[in-house]
């Protein structure tokens, strides 16, 4: 089995600045807001210039550097009504999400949005929110285990009626869903453990990868669709990486020394020390941020291990790489969204197509197995 899916555009998407303090935890300056209105101008701009996804990010309470939050939800809704083909991908958590009320949250979005709305499932990693709300910390399997069944409650109250689930976690008698969606919702799933590996390919439509190298993306990669193969189904790949595309080299990579000079050192080791435990516990040690350098952690997701660092040539170059590894998407972070969005869209984004268009037999470097 290879990743063979490469016929198609590569997609791309956007973290939206709905949490106060940017893409990275550093005293650099960041020319973005997490108010609606920049965030509104912000989705159309994307849209405009060729961003087909965006995803609001989830923070309940004030933490490393997230002072104030925007709800997933609501704020997505907000920009699926100012907008008009971008679809946006709310971010839950199981266990602060009833799947039910969600369900009915994501029919209507759905008909308000005329099938653009998304839904990103978070295990958790920050165990302060949940036990700040009265919630019980579940280890890391229960995690995804509550997930996993999360997903599949979503998914039958999308497209089944009389539905009856009878888990761990959650139990649903005889509920029927009216009216149902228009277009089921698109689930997204991350995690790098096995288990959030497991889930994504039995589960979800997509998975969501923290920042990787060529030779991690290849091993996750192969392993979900393996696994989504088994369960007869496919599985998309969706990568994170941060952005840092300037006219030259010497430039975007002291922009990335910059940011790294100016972390802000008690943030991130106070993320450090939050998400060690989340994933050193994975079983098999391969949690998010189990192997995660300093460097890494300043921008949360391990963005800069994707290396979209650079000119838009080398920028527009290592995204194709990527999409002939078999990823589908690249979800972008910025440090000042809305002009390096624009940016993007003038400068990479077209590169990015004439290069596709230029391979159309591209040629996979990867290992079957």
């Amino acid at each position: 089995m290879t990743t063979e899916r490469v016929s198609d555009a590569i997609k791309f998407a956007y973290w939206v600045p709905n949490v106060s303090g940017g893409l990275v935890t550093s005293d650099i300056e960041q020319r973005t807001g997490w108010d609606y209105e920049y965030n509104k101008k912000l989705a159309q701009t994307a849209e405009q210039v060729g961003f087909e996804y965006a995803l609001s990010q989830v923070r309940y309470t004030a933490s490393y550097g997230a002072e104030f939050q925007h709800e997933s939800t609501s704020f997505s809704l907000a920009l699926l009504l100012a907008t008009e083909k971008l679809k946006v991908i709310a971010a839950v958590h199981p266990g602060l999400w009833q799947p039910g009320v969600l369900a009915k949250l994501g029919a209507t979005a759905d008909h308000l949005s005329n099938g653009r709305f998304a839904v990103n499932v978070v295990s958790g990693w920050f165990k302060g929110e949940f036990t700040a709300l009265g919630e019980h910390w579940l280890e890391h399997d229960e995690r995804y285990r509550r997930s996993a069944e999360f997903l599949q409650v979503l998914r039958k109250l999308w497209t089944e009626d009389d539905v009856e689930f009878a888990g761990d976690f959650y139990r649903i008698r005889d509920f029927t869903l009216k009216p149902k969606p228009s277009v089921v919702p698109e689930l997204f799933q991350g995690g790098n453990s096995s288990a959030a590996r497991d889930n994504a390919g039995k589960y979800s439509d997509w998975y969501f990868s923290n920042g990787k190298d060529y030779d991690g993306v290849t091993e996750q990669l192969l392993d979900v669709r393996r696994t989504a193969r088994t369960a007869g189904r496919e599985v998309k790949f969706g990568l994170n990486g941060f952005v840092i595309a300037r006219d030259t080299e010497k430039e975007a990579r002291e922009v990335l020394r910059e940011i790294v000079a100016k972390a802000n050192k008690p943030a991130v080791e106070g993320f450090r020390s939050a998400v060690t435990q989340a994933g050193s516990s994975a079983p098999d040690g391969k949690g998010m941020w189990a192997d995660s350098s300093f460097e890494d952690l300043v921008q949360y997701n391990d963005g800069f291990r994707s290396q979209l660092i650079g000119t838009p040539e080398q920028i527009a170059e290592r995204i194709v790489a990527y999409r002939r590894r078999g990823v589908d998407l690249i979800l972008a972070g910025f440090l000042h969204f809305q002009e390096e969005i624009e940016y993007f869209g003038a400068k990479v984004l077209p590169l990015v197509r004439e290069l596709e268009a230029a391979s159309t037999q591209p040629e996979l470097e990867l290992a079957t197995v």
